[in-house]
């Protein structure tokens, strides 16, 4: 049973684009929900019609916005952008493909430690975990004993998560973010937990 006074944060990752897997797209504009990220996206939207939300966040990407959608209008409301929650800055690798980033010490480093890594003339892990972190904060203080929605990318996710649970960011793919998926925080003055995490919608 949730106290009245704890907020509810949903956790979505963007559904899927067409250059999900082969490109690292970081902030790059244009960057477009498929058909396939479209079903998602609604299929998500149905199993969250059982919230009462108070909000629909999202990051200002389009792949971001196209996921919120469907969800504030199944609810009713309008969506509203936060930077926030925008992805991860990746600097000159944005846009890459992923082949072209193999062998990169660079990149080798940000998979391996990424605690401790910088993309280059972009923004660190957890440059990203403090902002996300505070985000929460603010969200739990505005909508207290509410749920919201907030929708953002893997990295970002993770980085809440991270944070929530007291692991080292290193451990970041120690678990799964998936297109279209939810992980669930509630937020009190207590602190945070972590109730879900990867709930993907059949």
């Amino acid at each position: 049973m949730t106290d009245r006074m704890e907020t509810i944060l949903i956790l979505i990752r963007h559904a899927s684009h067409d250059r999900l897997g082969t490109v690292l797209c970081g902030r790059m504009a244009g960057v477009t929900l498929g058909e396939t990220g479209r079903r998602e996206a609604a299929r998500l939207a149905r199993s969250l019609a059982v919230h009462s939300l108070a909000a629909v966040l999202t990051s200002p990407l389009e792949r971001a916005v196209e996921t919120a959608l469907p969800i504030a209008q199944t609810q009713g409301l309008a969506v509203a952008v936060m930077e926030e929650l925008n992805e991860l800055d990746l600097g000159a690798w944005s846009g890459m493909r992923f082949d072209a980033l193999a062998g990169d010490p660079g990149w080798d480093l940000w998979n391996r430690a990424r605690g401790h890594a910088r993309p280059p003339g972009g923004e660190t892990m957890v440059e990203a975990q403090v902002r996300i972190a505070r985000c929460i904060e603010a969200l739990r203080r505005r909508y207290p004993g509410r749920s919201v929605a907030l929708v953002s990318h893997g990295d970002v996710i993770k980085a809440a998560l991270t944070h929530a649970l007291g692991l080292p960011l290193d451990f970041h793919s120690r678990f799964e973010i998936s297109p279209a998926s939810r992980s669930v925080l509630i937020a009190g003055d207590w602190g945070l937990k972590v109730q879900s995490i990867n709930e993907v919608a059949a």
